[in-house]
């Protein structure tokens, strides 16, 4: 280590009285290592604050003098002496060190999966703690009090100091679990006009058999149950009656439509995110009227440290509105995905037995009527309730 701050440097001498430079050297107690004398040169390692000595010597006895300095960290610096950025780079690191050693960089919270982490930094921000507050103006236990008094669904809320983090741990109200609905007293009715080919009753009394034709409202099993004493029971009513029934949706769209195409004219934009302060990097505003745009925010990263500091570039697309007549079947494609989504979302519980599409054209628009034939679960369940 020392010899990475001295600095070293390899000389190599040649000539005639290259032996009287030798003793020259060695009288004049200059440090010298490794040296060894091969085909008429001298060659050593010596300090660089020795070199201008050995250069005397050298000129004094007639020999012709090279040296070579080894990369250390005291020739590292000369070389770089004049490079002034290397310098303010430096200062501003240790600047930046010393202001981020004493602000909040990043909160962390922890303990919370109901209360979600943007209503308790609402919170904070009301109480003036965010990203960039020095530490010496957060009271903590003012704070937690607030944090826990304030935002609904916590018990108890703690705040301390980790390096430059701050860490917020909270609890959460434990809920009374609601009832059970499978206990609840309920009796069954049909949810649709509707022919039974289905039945399976679990717990109540059925009402209804295969064949019966039944209009929506109409009870099929019943939970409340009377035995050979008189005794009258509630219950809640469980089984599967699964009929067949007619349905109906329509699905419209128009042939002229306005839509929104890129003019190809982009700009990009950036600004600078220093904690929660936006500053504009590029001069003036975007002037588009309708636009797309595109973010990507680079945060700045030292040591692996993400700092909260970035640099967020905007692209914007300028758009335009166009008007376009879509053909007929153009639409009708359109319109037929719009019947499969709907069957896939709405209808994937029961069967399709059949149906029947039926087109109309009408002030530029067109109109598909679907009718479905439908097999499936037709209960719903209707709580008893009691005086």
């Amino acid at each position: 280590m020392r010899d990475q701050l001295r600095g070293c440097v390899k000389i190599n001498a040649k000539g005639r009285d290259l032996y009287g430079f030798i003793n020259h050297v060695h009288e004049s107690r200059i440090s010298c290592f490794s040296q060894y004398v091969k085909k008429d040169c001298f060659c050593a390692e010596v300090y660089r604050r020795d070199l201008g000595r050995i250069q005397e010597l050298a000129d004094r006895h007639g020999l012709e003098l090279s040296s070579f300095e080894y990369d250390t960290i005291s020739a590292e610096v000369i070389r770089r002496r004049r490079r002034f950025g290397i310098v303010l780079g430096l200062v501003l690191v240790i600047v930046a060190s010393l202001y981020f050693s004493g602000v909040v960089v990043t909160i962390d919270i922890q303990g919370n999966s109901s209360v979600s982490d943007e209503v308790i930094l609402a919170a904070l921000d009301e109480m003036d703690v965010r990203r960039g507050t020095p530490f010496r103006r957060i009271d903590f236990t003012s704070c937690e009090n607030r944090l826990q008094t304030g935002v609904e669904g916590l018990s108890w809320a703690g705040m301390h100091r980790t390096g430059h983090r701050l860490v917020v741990e909270v609890t959460e109200v434990v809920e009374k679990p609601e009832m059970l609905r499978e206990r609840i007293p309920c009796n069954l009715v049909a949810a649709r006009d509707a022919e039974i080919v289905y039945t399976s009753v679990l717990a109540g009394k059925q009402l209804h058999v295969v064949g019966d034709c039944v209009r929506q409202g109409d009870l099929l099993v019943s939970g409340v149950t009377t035995d050979e004493r008189g005794n009258t029971s509630l219950h809640h009513s469980m089984g599967t009656i699964t009929g067949i029934y007619s349905d109906e949706a329509l699905f419209s769209g128009e042939y002229e439509k306005e839509r929104l195409v890129p003019t190809g004219r982009t700009e990009t934009r950036r600004r600078l995110r220093l904690f929660s302060l936006d500053i504009p990097l590029s001069p003036g505003k975007n002037g588009y009227e309708l636009r797309r745009a595109e973010s990507v925010q680079e945060p700045l990263v030292v040591f692996g440290r993400e700092l909260p500091i970035s640099v967020t570039r905007c692209r914007y697309t300028e758009l335009s509105r166009e008007v376009t007549v879509l053909p007929q079947e153009e639409l009708r494609s359109e319109l037929t995905e719009k019947i499969y989504l709907y069957e896939k979302n709405f209808l994937s519980g029961c069967e399709v037995l059949s149906r029947d599409i039926t087109e109309k054209e009408k002030d530029g628009t067109l109109t598909l009527t679907v009718a479905y034939r439908l097999k499936g679960d037709i209960c719903s369940e209707r709580e008893i309730l009691m005086k």
